[in-house]
């Protein structure tokens, strides 16, 4: 009987000199490694399948630790991707330890006669390929092929062990407030924002008026279980919907739905097995479901729509009996227009409802595309042309070119598109095809100012709320904020709680306070004016100080000197001097205020009325005054 031999008959070719290499210390040679099993993944860092191959290497790399070196070939298919910067900036948000070599000339790939992503070379001790795989599975693929290596040149006396020197592992922490931010929502009142903090395997909750993180759902840790908020965990969580008080998150890297209820505090899986569907088209229930990397989530009349991005289509979930099953979308990766299970979409990464109609950041064919929200209805194309057809244009219609688009969202009939690789969002009309640039030079960097030529990196998420277009800007780990009033881009400032003890909110779940009527004022020195209006019967006790802290989502826009303070109750109303710069901004005033039914001798009471006032700063502006009313009840 013949013994299966694993010694490779073709050399294989070396790496050229002059290219960029992250996670080591000086360029690595083929010539280096000779003595150990070698794996190169060709890999390019926007494709779906090469993410789901990720945690197949960590798998092969942590079994074998000491006799296999995996060393990755970014080949870009995307012009943007080509940039060692944002190469970078993958490695990083993908949690990749091995060296990585930038291939964007695509040298090694015509050595190796690749045609796809992914693909594999395997290489014996000798520097000979043994075996090549393009696809997903690699860990099923590699594993008993690189154990019968180990075997065979352990014996030959050729196998070397241990890492090679050069070679340290990547340090993968993140200990910034934000990583890789993906996805995000603002309530219907504009006062919260959930934040899919996606590296950090949680969400974050933001209280727009001050920027202080009220609140997190997730331990931080990387996994799967449900529970309250400091016990759930999630696996790179993704797009983020709500619907009254509950919030739903596609959990991506679980390949998972899950429920936050906001008042109860607790976080469900309501569809997903938790591990990666192997096969198309296969309807289910619940847990007994299994999903291909859910990116976005919509909701419409209390159905939830799933941009499936693994298997290029569109799912529906029914909340209610649990039932998931594939809407729109053959599973075919493609540009293709026709009835809902006809067509074909590639990688549907950004939804947003708007009519009859929801609408998809289809982002491997750089298109925007409109799903029929009527079963019996059918898949257009907005704009886009296919696979590989890519740029940054403006105009209507098939003039327009985008780079990799991963969020979308509607407002007043228009669309707001997060064209990715551009670093840039554009606003596209549907009914007019037409689509221009709004915010972003193209430029990858992270600058404020006006919005032409303001910068981004990558950005994946869109919301509206109070008249502003809020932006998760992932590779700069940060929420950008566009004000179209006065054309400009400003960074939200989030602060974790600790720096803010002042400021600290209760939970965001248990009611938010109701926002005023926008206030027009004028740049320059001015003042905020609280009316104090005390439950009949009652007033101020004048023996006690009023305290009161003021913070803004923009402070450099609405400035009060301290932030806090306190006043002697002498008399109302109650001025707090203040500086304004022209934009917009919310301000958040918090209070402690001490009343006595029929005068000091009389019953006395706190109270810790909450103010949200939304303030708009412009030249036309006559009042240098904001005037609110705080109600105590």
């Amino acid at each position: 009987m013949a013994t299966t031999s694993y010694a490779g008959k073709v050399n294989a070719p070396d790496f050229p000199p002059g290219l960029d290499w992250f996670n080591t210390d000086r360029p690595i040679s083929l010539r280096d490694l000779r003595g150990r099993i070698v794996l190169l993944d060709f890999w390019t860092y926007c494709c779906i399948n090469c993410m789901h191959v990720v945690p197949d290497l960590k798998r092969l790399e942590a079994k074998y630790p000491d006799e296999l070196v995996v060393i990755g070939v970014h080949s870009a298919k995307f012009g943007a991707e080509r940039e060692s910067a944002g190469i970078r900036e993958a490695i990083l948000r993908y949690g990749i330890g091995h060296p990585v070599v930038n291939d964007r000339d695509f040298t090694i790939w015509d050595g190796y006669a690749v045609r796809a992503w992914p693909s594999f070379m395997l290489i014996d001790p000798d520097g000979k390929v043994v075996a090549t795989h393009s696809g997903e599975n690699a860990y099923e693929i590699f594993d008993g092929v690189i154990a019968g290596m180990i075997e065979e040149f352990d014996a030959k006396g050729k196998l070397l062990r241990g890492a090679p020197a050069g070679m340290p592992e990547a340090p993968l922490a993140d200990d910034r407030l934000l990583a890789f931010p993906g996805k995000l929502a603002l309530d219907p009142g504009g006062h919260t924002l959930y934040i899919a903090d996606s590296n950090h395997n949680r969400i974050v909750i933001v209280a727009l008026a001050s920027g202080v993180i009220v609140d997190v759902i997730g331990e931080g840790g990387e996994g799967l279980s449900d529970g309250g908020y400091r016990s759930a965990h999630f696996n790179r969580p993704q797009g983020v919907a709500l619907d009254d008080n509950i919030l739903y998150v596609a959990d991506t890297g679980n390949h998972a739905i899950r429920r936050v209820d906001l008042r109860g505090r607790t976080v469900s899986t309501i569809a997903g097995t938790g591990e990666q569907a192997r096969e198309f088209n296969v309807p289910g229930r619940g847990r007994d479901v299994a999903l291909n990397s859910p990116w976005d989530l919509a909701v419409r009349d209390g159905i939830i729509y799933i941009a499936m991005a693994g298997s290029h289509q569109i799912w529906r979930l029914d909340p209610d009996t649990l039932d998931a099953c594939p809407y729109a979308g053959s599973g075919r990766e493609e540009l293709i227009d026709g009835s809902l299970r006809s067509a074909a979409l590639a990688q549907p990464s950004g939804l947003a409802v708007g009519g009859e109609w929801l609408y998809v950041a289809d982002s491997e064919v750089s298109a925007i595309r409109a799903v029929d929200l009527d079963p019996a209805g059918e898949v257009r194309t907005i704009v886009g042309e296919g696979l590989f057809e890519f740029g940054d244009a403006d105009g209507v219609g098939e003039e327009v070119r985008l780079q990799h688009p991963l969020g979308i969202a509607h407002h007043d009939g228009l669309l707001y598109i997060a064209d990715s690789y551009n670093n840039r969002i554009k606003v596209l009309d549907p009914a007019t095809r037409r689509a221009v640039a709004l915010v972003g030079s193209g430029e990858r960097g992270f600058d404020d100012g006006d919005a032409a030529g303001a910068r981004l990196n990558e950005p994946s998420g869109l919301d509206w709320g109070n008249g502003l277009l809020y932006i998760a800007d992932t590779n700069n780990h940060a929420v950008r904020v566009f004000d179209p009033s006065f054309g400009t881009l400003s960074t939200l400032p989030i602060r974790a709680a600790s720096e803010a003890p002042s400021l600290t909110a209760s939970p965001v779940d248990a009611g938010s306070p109701p926002a005023l009527a926008e206030a027009a004022v004028a740049p320059g020195e001015g003042a905020i004016e609280l009316l104090v209006r005390l439950p009949e019967g009652h007033e101020l006790n004048h023996e006690a100080p009023l305290r009161y802290s003021v913070s803004s989502s923009c402070p450099d826009m609405v400035t009060v000197e301290g932030g806090m303070g306190t006043i002697e109750s002498t008399g109302l109303p109650i001025r707090i001097p203040a500086r304004f710069i022209a934009g917009r901004a919310l301000v958040r005033i918090d209070m402690t205020i001490y009343h006595c039914q029929g005068g000091d001798a009389g019953l006395c009471l706190i109270a810790e009325p909450r103010v949200i006032l939304p303030v708009r700063v412009s030249a036309d502006a006559a009042a240098s005054v904001v005037e609110a009313v705080v109600a105590v009840e």
